[in-house]
């Protein structure tokens, strides 16, 4: 793609260099190329990336006085953002291999043009592929499921039965979508446990990207959804009947029990654990290993923007650290106490 077509695309503005100037590829500084975009978002990354081999630089208006002669410079307010969608420009489409001989298709199953699907992968009755998706080798994609348009399914994902996946979604190696809830039922007479209908469904909106080895229950009576946009990472768990809201961040090892909501844009930290029936409101930050007990709710209303909720029960960081910086004084005030049985 030619620089041109870049800007035309994702804006910013040409300050040098020739329009016509070819880009292959994005790359790190240190290992980029005549035909590469490299990026800068700060001073210090500025004097690295025009000192480097790039044909192209990106950053910001004023990161640097002067640049090299022979370099095509676009200048743009978010240089990082504007390199991430150009990758997605750049980078070749993959080639549609249609269905593998040792794929094993449901014949009424609805393919869309130009769909790949891998070997071993086991594709049920009822299915319907969209457009340009890609189902990798050995995925399981149980009956009735809805796969929209330009969608990647990676190796040995598992869809189960009834889930709707729209446009974009990318589903890593491993996971699993849409499997039982864990809900049971007590019966006091004897002590066992019976399970509680789990016949909902889950539903995966557009541009929602989820992790290797992620897990995701479908909804009990109702249903599970993950809204678009949203961004979830390795080794999570969503339980059953929850939702979590449009651009959400949920990182590695958080798990989410039934009935919860996270609101729109919240981001929620590695090994974060949110209790059942919780309300997650929009924009909250929760940091690493934070906890959200059972049945609360925990917004961002009052508190200024950015606020990071720490600790278990979650509350603001600065709460948390004057609380340890009181704890961490009585304790050693109480050291220092005389021996009341000397």
């Amino acid at each position: 793609m030619i620089l041109s077509e870049l800007v035309d695309r994702l804006g910013g503005t040409i300050v040098q260099g020739d329009p016509e100037w070819l880009v292959e590829s994005v790359s790190a500084c240190e290992s980029a190329g005549t035909f590469d975009l490299v990026f800068a978002d700060s001073a210090p990354s500025a004097v690295q990336a025009l000192a480097g081999k790039a044909g192209v630089v990106v950053l910001r208006p004023g990161a640097a006085l002067s640049y090299p002669h022979g370099k095509c410079i676009v200048e743009t307010g978010n240089p990082r953002l504007w390199f991430s969608r150009a990758a997605k420009l750049i980078a070749p489409r993959p080639f549609s291999s249609g269905v593998h001989s040792r794929a094993i298709v449901s014949p009424d199953t609805i393919l869309g043009g130009s769909v790949t699907i891998g070997p071993g992968a086991v594709i049920e009755a009822g299915v319907h592929i969209g457009e340009g998706t890609r189902i990798e080798a050995g995925a399981i994609i149980g009956h009735d499921v809805r796969i929209g348009a330009d969608c990647r399914i990676y190796p040995r994902a598992v869809i189960y039965p009834g889930a709707t996946l729209g446009d974009r979604v990318v589903i890593h190696a491993g996971a699993v979508l849409g499997a039982d809830g864990f809900g049971y039922v007590r019966d006091p007479a004897n002590g066992t446990y019976v399970q509680f209908p789990q016949q909902g469904k889950l539903v995966v909106e557009d541009d929602v990207e989820i992790g290797a080895n992620t897990t995701i229950d479908r909804g009990a009576l109702h249903e599970t959804r993950i809204r678009r946009g949203a961004k979830i990472d390795n080794l999570v768990h969503v339980g059953h009947n929850c939702e979590i809201g449009e651009d959400v961040i949920l990182v590695a090892l958080t798990g989410i029990s039934g009935s919860s909501f996270v609101g729109k844009g919240a981001v929620i930290a590695g090994q974060v654990g949110i209790g059942d029936h919780v309300h997650i409101g929009p924009g909250v930050i929760l940091g690493g290993q934070a906890g959200v007990l059972t049945g609360k709710t925990l917004t961002a209303d009052g508190v200024p923007a950015g606020t990071v909720f720490w600790g278990t029960p979650a509350r603001p960081l600065k709460q948390v650290l004057r609380e340890q910086a009181l704890l961490a004084r009585l304790a050693r005030r109480r050291g220092k106490a005389p021996d009341s049985e000397a």
